[in-house]
C-alpha cells in the first residue's frame, strides 16, 4: 500500500509542498527562501546536491527524506537528513518509520560512518519518534547561519 522510492525532477513541484508543509508546522513558513527552479536545478542534474526519499499512496506523495551527504572533520561521511516530513492526515500509518529506516538503508549502502539530523527542542513526537532507534540526541550545541542578506551586506 505504500511506496517508497526516489525523487525524481517532476517531483520537485511536490517536494517544495512538503518543504512549506513543514515549515508551516515548524511556525516558519516565511523562512522558505528556495524556490522550484533552485530544486530542479540543485537536485537533479549531474553533480545534485541532495537527494530526496518519497513515500506515497496510491500514486499521491504523501511524505518525504531530504538528505545530502556532508562530511565531518571527525568523522568522514556522514548521510545529512535535512528534513524529514509525514502530511498531517497521513501521520500515524508507519510512513514515517519506512521513510527513515529506507534513509538508514542508504547510510548503510553508501557505507557512510553516521545519520545525523536536528529536530526542534520543541518537537516532542520527532523526539519520541527518534528516541525508537536509540538515537543519540544532544543539545550542547548552538547553531550558527548567515542568510544570502547577510552574506550580500559583508564587505570582504
Amino acid at each position: 500500500m505504500i511506496k517508497i522510492r526516489r525523487g525524481k525532477k517532476s517531483d520537485a513541484p511536490i517536494i517544495l509542498n512538503l518543504i512549506k508543509e513543514l515549515a508551516h508546522y515548524e511556525n516558519a513558513l516565511d523562512k522558505v527562501t528556495v524556490s522550484l527552479e533552485d530544486l530542479e536545478k540543485d537536485g537533479f542534474n549531474k553533480n545534485p546536491l541532495f537527494w530526496t526519499i518519497l513515500a506515497e499512496i496510491k500514486s499521491e506523495v504523501v511524505g518525504m527524506a531530504f538528505y545530502y551527504i556532508r562530511y565531518s572533520t571527525w568523522d568522514g561521511k556522514i548521510f545529512y537528513l535535512e528534513d524529514f516530513v509525514v502530511s498531517k492526515s497521513f501521520r500515524k500509518l508507519g510512513i514515517g518509520t519506512l521513510l527513515f529506516e529506507e534513509c538508514v538503508r542508504v547510510t548503510k549502502k553508501i557505507n557512510a560512518n553516521g545519520m545525523a539530523w536536528q529536530v526542534l527542542n520543541w518537537n516532542q513526537p520527532a523526539i519520541n519518534f527518534y528516541k525508537k532507534y536509540n538515537a543519540e540526541l544532544k543539545n550542547d550545541w548552538t547553531n550558527g547561519k548567515l542568510y544570502k542578506k547577510q552574506i550580500n551586506k559583508l564587505i570582504i
